[in-house]
């Protein structure tokens, strides 16, 4: 389960973000393109941009799903 604590600091504010958990899978990045993306230098994912609409809301929601280490927090 994600920590808020731990977030990575590229996160934008707001409900959503990444936390150390990440592995730069790109499973959030597929679910979310507009949301989501990777910082190859560091090797980690981060929110870019938090949704606005509930179809923004659901694509993230499904990109928390997806996380394979659950490195997704809604709760920001």
């Amino acid at each position: 389960m994600a920590d808020k604590n731990n977030k990575f600091p590229q996160n934008v504010e707001g409900n959503f973000y990444v936390d150390d958990q990440c592995i730069a899978c790109d499973a959030c990045v597929m679910e979310a393109v507009n949301h989501f993306e990777v910082n190859d230098d560091e090797g980690h994912a981060f929110v870019k941009k938090q949704p606005q609409t509930e179809e923004e809301i659901k694509e993230c929601i499904e990109a928390l799903d997806v996380c394979p280490v659950e490195a997704i927090g809604r709760d920001g």
